[in-house]
């Protein structure tokens, strides 16, 4: 298994591939704000050949380079249908400007094939099985990722912005629910096991095990209490 991902932008979004192994198919997951040069930069340094972009909710952080990259490599585009909306208005998903001198020139729309996600779905791509799960919260379509466990290495589990090392998404943008995510976390996260390696959409590696021990958030989920809203900083745009 070959994971390289990166920090991209304004908001270091993580981009990630993801492939079999060198030299073969890949998948590109949330190509965000300026990555597409760390997304071609990958692509050759792994002689990797992407066979889709699959997109964990519809933020600009998120899927700001999908057009390009779509675009470069004929692919489609995977995207729940509630966020399906923000990659063509942006500002109307932030509930404000995207300040155009801090984000510069943005290629805003949607490229040529978009396919969508529903929950539960298994996508058979690069030779890869991902499982989608519906977790809103932070929007209204968030989603996650799930690799299976193999004899070599743990489940991953891409998280987008529900779960980070310490902390979840912020819930006060347009269709951000702090009951949701809640509920997200309680249904998504919870039941997986310890050793499930979580890349998120901000931030540094962690497992299940660690959030589950250490994330405020995660423990009283977990104690069936519910989460103080102000107990930990949120991440995402």
């Amino acid at each position: 298994m070959l994971i390289a991902g990166f920090p991209a932008g304004a908001w270091g979004t993580n981009c990630y591939l993801v492939a079999p192994a060198a030299g073969e198919e890949c998948v590109i997951i949330d190509p965000g704000h300026e990555a597409a040069p760390g997304v071609e930069e990958a692509l050759k340094k792994h002689r990797l050949k992407p066979v889709a972009v699959v997109l964990t909710h519809g933020h600009l952080d998120h899927v700001a380079s999908v057009v390009p990259v779509c675009g470069a490599h004929d692919v489609p585009a995977w995207i729940h249908p509630e966020d399906r909306y923000m990659m063509s208005d942006p500002e109307k998903a932030l509930g404000r400007s995207i300040g155009t001198q801090l984000m510069g020139e943005l290629t805003v729309g949607e490229p040529d094939d978009v396919r969508e996600l529903t929950d539960g779905a298994s996508l058979s791509l690069a030779g890869l099985d991902l499982t989608v799960a519906h977790a809103p919260g932070h929007t209204r379509g968030s989603v996650t990722f799930r690799l299976p466990e193999t004899a070599d290495i743990p489940s991953v589990f891409f998280s987008g912005d529900l779960l980070f090392a310490g902390s979840i998404g912020r819930t006060d943008l347009p269709g951000g629910s702090h009951a949701e995510i809640l509920d997200s976390l309680a249904r998504v996260c919870l039941p997986l096991d310890d050793s499930t390696v979580v890349l998120s959409g901000h931030g540094p590696q962690t497992t299940i095990g660690q959030e589950r021990a250490t994330n405020p958030f995660m423990r009283q989920v977990a104690s069936g209490l519910g989460a103080d809203p102000t107990s930990a900083p949120r991440r995402g745009m």
